[in-house]
């Protein structure tokens, strides 16, 4: 009885001096979300800031260690990381968001059907970041556990 009455002492003065883990402090248990972005963010790309910035917010509510967060685009969607080539605000949100680990992903099924060439038209999209459907991937990770949220 002592034995665990010292642990449970010891475990108490830790959290007193580290404070409780990410997910105590924020309420949030780790989270798994995919965004879906499939419309058009205007003629200078400004109607995704409010999707970008809600990325943000969830990430410092959640905390970046417990949020494993993706972006699926596709159609429209891909004026995102299209208009971001020449639109200085857009690249600072998307690397910020990337630098936290949020992963944009590109419906290769978009790129084929509008000719797109994701290296010279598209802000820091890579290989690993295509997919070969985007509605595929959404339902894909969705059955891998990921929430669906549309901004």
């Amino acid at each position: 009885m002592r034995v665990i009455r010292k642990i449970a002492l010891a475990a108490a003065a830790i959290w007193a001096i580290a404070g409780p883990p990410a997910a105590a402090q924020s309420g949030y248990e780790p989270q798994k979300v995919v965004y879906h972005i499939n419309e058009s963010g205007g003629e200078d790309g400004s109607g995704y800031k409010g999707a970008l910035n809600n990325m943000r917010n969830h990430i410092n509510a959640v905390g970046k260690t417990n949020l494993e967060l993706r972006v699926v685009m596709h159609g429209n969607g891909l004026e995102l990381v299209a208009k971001a080539t020449d639109n200085q605000q857009l690249q600072g949100l998307i690397a910020g968001l990337k630098n936290d680990g949020v992963r944009f992903q590109v419906c290769n099924n978009t790129l084929t059907s509008r000719d797109i060439d994701p290296d010279a038209d598209l802000f820091d999209v890579w290989p690993e970041d295509i997919v070969p459907s985007g509605v595929a991937e959404l339902a894909k990770l969705q059955t891998e556990g990921f929430v669906y949220l549309k901004p």
